[in-house]
């Protein structure tokens, strides 16, 4: 395993952790900033969407860098990003920072996987992808909690400086140790956006955006379907979600070794799992060790479509693959929102929280249909077969 794969899945814990630790902060937030939760709510909103919109202008700018550069460059504006938010004076440098912070993270997560996958042999990149991807799952279980716990104890600004710290220390191993490629290709402007004429990338980014959206209406609510519905009490909530954290670090494993040898296949399976799954919590949600057993085989099932679906994206677009990839973590971005949206609307709907689960098995359904049209004409010139 090289070291360089280590420092990449360093650099994805760190910005995992600084995306999603906001979330158990909020209230500390808004009490320091003197704003209400929802509008400190809107530093996840800004974060995501700093994610989806800068990530493809970000790529274009690093486009005539080497990928190492590149890296370094988005380590660097991450580091900057995350100690503006520990030194924030207010709610709107907070903002500010924030956004700046997004601005790498799209950028850094597309070109980081393209340089995991050209770290290794061809029949073993999806498992590279899936190493740095076990960063951000890493994030989720360790970063976000220990994160929440260092805000409650020491103030939330002590968890950004945190943060910062990994951050350096991240960037300092990517100098150190990521190699140069020296066959590396320097795509211009022009080839990467010309390559977005090609229909199977944007099939492939349909299929990301669907994924998520299927994970994110579930994921989104899961805390008041557990309190509500399965009867859970907030401590218990914590340890699912680590159980669920666990979950996803076992499907992201197991999704790359699963690509490598199929891909269309991991990613027909992986979407009728989270349907059947998705489904299965209608019913078994009313109890709490079926309800366990349930998210821990989704949370397993899901996480084993994502390096599957960036190295997906990456075969689509071999002559743009920095501009590709990162499209494909907008699209990711795009998908939470749209699930947070979709399983809200059921909500406000009042059928209660029993359906949000359906309204994701229904989001991996039309996911399962797109991955199906995508393969089936993979045949065409513009739709050449992903590689296995």
């Amino acid at each position: 395993m090289p070291l360089s794969l280590i420092i990449l899945a360093l650099s994805a814990f760190a910005i995992g952790t600084t995306e999603f630790v906001i979330m158990g902060l909020l209230p500390d937030v808004a009490s320091d900033l003197g704003v209400s939760i929802p509008g400190a709510g809107w530093l996840v909103t800004g974060y995501a969407m700093g994610v989806a919109i800068g990530a493809p202008f970000m790529a274009l700018a690093t486009a005539r860098l080497p990928r190492k550069a590149a890296l370094v460059v988005l380590m660097g504006i991450f580091i900057v990003g995350n100690l503006l938010c520990a030194l924030a004076s207010d709610y709107n440098v907070l903002m500010f920072a924030r956004v700046v912070t997004a601005l790498s993270h799209g950028a850094f997560f597309g070109i980081g996987s393209v340089v995991a996958a050209n770290l290794v042999p061809a029949n073993r990149r999806a498992s590279a992808v899936a190493l740095m991807f076990t960063g951000l799952t890493l994030a989720n279980v360790l970063g976000v909690p220990l994160g929440t716990a260092l805000g409650q104890y020491a103030g939330w600004r002590s968890t950004f400086f945190a943060v910062t710290v990994i951050g350096v220390i991240a960037l300092l191993g990517l100098i150190r140790f990521l190699p140069h490629q020296r066959d590396e290709q320097r795509l211009d402007l022009g080839a990467e956006v010309s390559a977005l004429k090609s229909g199977r990338i944007w099939l492939s980014l349909g299929m990301t955006a669907l994924f998520s959206g299927s994970m994110f209406a579930l994921f989104t609510y899961i805390a008041p379907l557990l309190g509500d519905v399965t009867g859970v009490s907030p401590h218990g909530v914590t340890w699912t979600l680590l159980l669920i954290g666990l979950g996803l670090t076992l499907g992201n494993i197991v999704g790359g070794k699963l690509a490598d040898r199929r891909l269309s296949a991991t990613l027909t399976g992986v979407f009728i799992a989270m349907a059947v799954v998705s489904t299965a919590l209608r019913w078994t949600s009313v109890a709490l060790i079926p309800t366990e057993i349930t998210l821990f085989l989704w949370a397993t099932a899901t996480f084993a479509a994502v390096p599957a679906l960036q190295i997906n994206v990456v075969s689509a677009g071999k002559a743009a693959p920095n501009l590709v990839s990162t499209l494909n973590i907008s699209a990711f971005n795009v998908g939470n929102a749209l699930g947070a949206w979709v399983g809200g609307a059921v909500i406000a709907r009042g059928l209660g929280l029993t359906s949000v689960p359906l309204a994701a098995a229904a989001l991996a359904v039309l996911a399962l249909i797109l991955t199906l049209i995508t393969f089936r004409q993979s045949a065409g010139p513009d739709l050449a077969p992903a590689a296995r």
